[in-house]
């Protein structure tokens, strides 16, 4: 029987439809939608628009030259094989010596998981600690990738409303808990709102999480970035009880201009360890060689050559809240390079759509982030850049407000 007579016997009828193979998990799936305001803001850029994208979520810093000379080295040296599934064994000490010394935690090697990027650790620990329906408390205002990762694990999203000042409603907090509540998702200092928790918040939240027996997912991806004299806290290091209830996530990305690097690592109780480390030897094997070379120089050296990029950071932050207008509501951002605002009665959508038409501004909307009504902007871009942004902002305030 000739290959093609085969082929027509196997068709349904009316034909195949491929779009009906895809499977619901991936259909329920949102686009990311910073990444895809980012693209939007790059075609009209190449299409002769004169766009000032406010969307991206990455330093506008190059990676520093030693970091790429690490990699360089690596590279010509062969060191472009597989390594152990969860990172190279000097690269996991040196994660634990960073523990240390910034955070008062101490971890074994065995107990660090090294990754494909922070996104990478947190959705392998939602694989790790999550049964079908599972509640992950999320709470508002989130970074937009959370329910989508909890969705994509079996989990169930409940969000945690926010107050005033943008940190979680405590009260609340306590009233959605449920027998089937295995876990929260702290983030500080946060994406979208730069908001960070002080140590008095902390210990709040970790008692209540002891109290319960749930698990802290601490993404602290952002924790140099924090202004003001402010100190990033570790809810991990409140106490060894809390400790063993926290998985702390963290990576290279911001801190060290590394974004497209892939490189992020977590630090968890040992049978959580192990159910990530044999999740992830089924996915990627293992983080790419020669970044974590990278990632091990920008982790040993000395520190102090992050000082500028988060002095300038503060800097642009600092012009923004001092000129933007009144008639804008916004949240002060101690962390982080973003900022969460608001202009009228507009929804998140109509308030991006009329900004990016009528002032050349590329924001994300903030319905997807749990704010509706808000638009987040970031100001990791040039303060000349910056400075026509207010100016842009403030203007359509005066328009619409």
């Amino acid at each position: 029987m000739k290959q093609t007579e085969i082929c027509d016997k196997m068709k349904y009828k009316g034909g195949i439809m491929i779009e009906n193979k895809i499977s619901q998990r991936a259909k329920n799936i949102k686009p990311s939608s910073t990444l895809a305001v980012n693209k939007k803001a790059a075609e009209l850029v190449a299409a002769g628009e004169k766009i000032i994208n406010l969307s991206v979520g990455e330093p506008d810093f190059d990676t520093p030259d030693f970091i790429k000379q690490a990699a360089i080295r690596a590279l010509n040296e062969g060191f472009t094989k597989y390594t152990d599934s969860s990172g190279i064994k000097q690269l996991r000490q040196a994660i634990c010596d960073k523990f240390k010394k910034d955070n008062n935690l101490d971890y074994q090697v065995e107990q660090i998981i090294v990754s494909c990027g922070a996104k990478h650790s947190l959705f392998n620990v939602l694989l790790a600690i999550c049964d079908q329906d599972d509640e992950i408390i999320v709470p508002a205002p989130y970074w937009v990738s959370y329910p989508e990762m909890i969705k994509l694990a079996g989990g169930k999203c409940v969000v945690c409303k926010y107050k005033e000042d943008f940190k979680m409603d405590i009260e609340h907090l306590k009233s959605i808990i449920t027998r089937k509540t295995k876990a929260i998702i702290l983030n500080s200092p946060s994406n979208p709102t730069g908001i960070v928790y002080s140590e008095k918040e902390l210990i709040e939240i970790a008692e209540i999480a002891c109290k319960y027996g749930i698990i802290v997912i601490s993404d602290e991806v952002y924790e140099k970035l924090v202004y003001g004299g402010l100190k990033h806290i570790s809810i991990a290091s409140l106490g060894e009880e809390i400790k063993k209830l926290t998985i702390v996530v963290n990576g290279v990305s911001k801190t060290y201009a590394m974004t497209g690097w892939r490189i992020g690592y977590l630090a968890a109780e040992m049978p959580v360890a192990k159910a990530i480390a044999n999740i992830q030897s089924q996915t990627t094997s293992n983080p790419t060689s020669f970044a974590q070379k990278a990632a091990l120089i920008a982790i040993t050296a000395d520190q102090s050559f992050i000082k500028p990029m988060i002095e300038e950071f503060e800097k642009r932050r600092n012009f923004i809240i001092n000129n933007l207008s009144p008639k804008i509501h916004y949240c002060k951002p101690d962390g982080a390079f973003y900022v969460l605002l608001k202009i009228g009665n507009m929804t998140s959508g109509q308030l991006a759509q009329k900004l990016l038409e009528e002032e050349k501004l590329a924001t994300v909307p903030g319905d997807d982030f749990g704010a509706e009504g808000f638009v987040r902007i970031s100001f990791a871009t040039s303060m000349t850049n910056l400075e026509e942004t207010v100016k842009r902002l403030n203007n359509f305030a005066e328009r619409n407000v």
